[in-house]
């Protein structure tokens, strides 16, 4: 079948590998792409944000099923655009991509089906919302309820943190995205990343991950996209996945069906394992990144036909197929990174990576001038590497970091190192 995958990222650079190796698959289009995922099909300017332009696209090229990488899509109706003229698509619909693109909504949703997370309150108005935190007191969680780019959370230690997060939310500096907030309870515990397979009434484990959020070593330093990743999460055991699946991921896929909304796609439960048991801190409605970079390189099912079934409504009962062993990776970014970052720096040695034993690098934020390799963007490279445990994933992945000739870029030195002090 004729496929093509929406996107531009590493994400989508781990999944166009993936699905090149499905025996269904005739042929790979991506829209945009970068120059990594050139490698795997063809590359294609399609405006992704004009639907219609997607359809006709999707007309043009016989294409059997659209695979949706990024959250934007999802939450503007893509999915619906392409479901009514006829074409399959992995991927939530616009009311189904609320559990992503409204934290008001997902906490709501937790709130009426008693799915375990943490307090909270909303708020459209400044004045309500500092009232609230003044009576409650800190460490709180202020967020944007919108999407926010992976930045519209801030985690407050002091109220006058929480105080400054409001007030710069209804003062717009996330847009529309910041007119109305969530504040939390702060939640004590591991952060692991989970994610099922979903068809609409059933949902189907797929993998666990764990990220580094922050952009320096030793977890200091603001938020990022991620600066790295490995899978599967030790801290997340068999019974530790069956309780999350009883108790949160079946919970959400019954109240989505109820509420007139089945949800479609992947869902990516972002959770933190408290003294209490496992509780949501969000969902989101897509593979995340650089998590699928790490997922991916250990799964022996095939990723093309798991994502027609969830098209479908079909999805097997089948367990997805994982590689026993681990795979970490790191993310090479640009200086700057997460503030500006540096663009146009040339990027040497990526082929001399690429052909270590074990290795996977994706493509992140590049672009080709001529034969020279560009950095164009804050997070540009991810190096992969697998391995029968995570202390031999973790050398790999970085010899073959230090095989880049990237003077401008850097990366953290430490992916890794809560599982490993537990060896």
């Amino acid at each position: 079948m004729n496929v093509l995958l929406i996107g531009s990222g590493g994400r989508e650079h781990a999944l166009a590998i993936s699905l090149v190796k499905s025996p269904h698959l005739t042929k790979l289009f991506i829209a945009p792409g970068n120059p990594g995922t050139a490698q795997a099909g063809e590359n294609v300017v399609v405006d992704i944000a004009d639907h219609s332009a997607v359809v006709n696209f999707c007309r043009l090229m016989r294409i059997e099923l659209v695979v949706v990488g990024p959250e934007q899509p999802l939450v503007d109706g893509l999915v619906d655009t392409l479901e009514a003229a006829g074409i399959s698509a992995f991927g939530p619909t616009k009311a189904a991509a609320r559990l992503e693109g409204s934290k008001a909504f997902t906490k709501e949703l937790c709130r009426r089906y008693a799915i375990p997370t943490a307090d909270f309150e909303r708020f459209d108005d400044r004045k309500h919302a500092l009232d609230y935190i003044r009576a409650r007191g800190a460490p709180l969680v202020v967020k944007a309820d919108g999407l926010a780019a992976g930045k519209g959370v801030v985690v407050a230690d002091t109220l006058a943190e929480a105080e400054a997060a409001i007030g710069s939310m209804f003062a717009g500096a996330f847009g529309s995205a910041g007119a109305e907030i969530v504040v939390e309870e702060r939640l004590d515990g591991e952060e692991v990343s989970f994610f099922a397979l979903c068809d609409g009434t059933r949902a189907l484990p797929f993998a666990s991950a764990q990220d580094h959020k922050r952009v320096g070593d030793g977890d200091t330093g603001p938020n990022t996209g991620g600066m790295g990743a490995y899978s599967s999460a030790p801290v997340f055991t068999p019974d530790m996945k069956a309780r999350v699946m009883r108790e949160i991921v079946a919970p959400t896929i019954d109240a989505m069906a109820r509420e007139g909304t089945p949800f479609k796609g992947v869902l990516f439960a972002g959770l933190m394992l408290t003294k209490d048991g496992p509780k949501l801190i969000e969902f989101n409605t897509r593979f995340g990144d650089p998590e699928t970079q790490v997922m991916l390189p250990r799964l022996e099912s095939d990723l093309l036909s798991l994502m027609q079934q969830c098209a479908r409504g079909k999805l097997t009962t089948d367990a997805v197929r994982l590689l026993d062993e681990t795979a970490l990776t790191v993310v090479m970014a640009a200086d700057g990174y997460p503030g500006t970052p540096k663009k146009g720096t040339e990027i040497r040695g990526v082929e001399k990576a690429e052909r270590m034993p074990h290795v996977i690098v994706t493509h992140a934020g590049t672009r080709r001038d001529g034969k020279r390799l560009l950095a164009d963007g804050g997070r540009v490279l991810n190096v992969t590497a697998l391995a029968p445990n995570l202390a031999e994933a973790r050398r790999r992945a970085y010899a073959a970091v230090d095989a880049i000739d990237w003077p401008e870029g850097f990366c953290r030195r430490d992916i890794g190192w809560r599982a490993l002090e537990r060896v």
